[in-house]
C-alpha cells in the first residue's frame, strides 16, 4: 500500500463502520467524496452508513430506555433538552425520531433521551430505520457531489489526488476534533 488510494479501498468500507457507530458526518462526507473518485462503491457507502448509524441509535435508545435515569443524573445538562424534545414529540410524533438525527449535538443525545419517553420501541425503530437511509443518503452523497464539484471545477486531478485528499481528511479531522472540542466546552 504505497498510495493514499490503496489505503481508502482497502479500509474505507470499514472506516464508514467505525465512524457510523457515533458521529459518523465527516467520514461519511469523505467516503462520499472517495466515491466519486472511484474507490469505493456510492450505493455500499450509503448502505454501511445507514445500517451502522441505525444499529448505534438503537443502542443508544436502549440505554436511555434502561439507564436513563442514571444517563441524567451522570449528565444533567441532558435534561434542558429533555423538555424540549418532550414538547417536539408531541407536536411531530414519531417523525421527531427522523429530525434528532439532523439536529446538532443531538446524534448521541437524542437517542438517549428517546429512550426515556413512552416512544414503542417499533415505532422507533421504523422511524429510526427512515431517518438512518435519509441521513446517510445526503450525507455521503453531499461528499460525492463535493468530488463531482471538485472535478468540474479543477478538471481531472489524478496527478495530485494524493494531496488533496490529504488535506481534505486533515481539514475534514480539524473540523470534526473542533466540534467535538466546543461540545465538550460547553456548560
Amino acid at each position: 500500500m504505497n498510495h493514499l488510494s490503496d489505503f481508502v479501498t482497502h479500509y474505507g468500507y470499514w472506516a464508514v463502520v467505525v465512524g457510523c457507530l457515533l458521529e459518523g458526518e465527516t467520514l461519511l462526507v469523505l467516503a462520499g467524496f472517495a466515491a466519486r473518485q472511484g474507490y469505493l462503491s456510492l450505493p455500499l457507502v450509503m448502505i454501511l452508513g445507514a445500517a451502522t448509524g441505525a444499529a448505534s441509535d438503537v443502542f443508544f435508545f436502549w440505554l436511555g430506555r434502561r439507564h436513563g435515569a442514571a444517563v441524567l443524573a451522570r449528565w444533567p445538562h441532558m435534561n434542558r433538552y429533555r423538555k424540549r424534545l418532550d414538547d417536539e414529540l408531541e407536536r411531530w410524533g414519531s417523525w421527531m425520531v427522523v429530525g434528532v438525527r439532523f439536529m446538532y449535538g443531538m446524534r448521541i443525545a437524542g437517542p438517549v433521551l428517546l429512550g426515556t419517553t413512552a416512544l414503542p420501541w417499533p415505532r422507533f425503530v421504523l422511524f429510526n430505520l427512515i431517518g438512518a437511509v435519509a441521513w446517510a443518503t445526503l450525507v455521503a452523497g453531499a461528499g460525492w457531489l463535493f468530488g463531482h464539484a471538485a472535478e468540474a471545477m479543477l478538471g481531472h486531478l489524478r496527478h495530485i489526488e494524493q494531496w488533496l485528499g490529504a488535506g481534505l481528511v486533515l481539514a475534514m479531522l480539524l473540523w470534526g476534533g473542533w466540534r467535538l472540542w466546543r461540545r465538550r466546552s460547553r456548560p
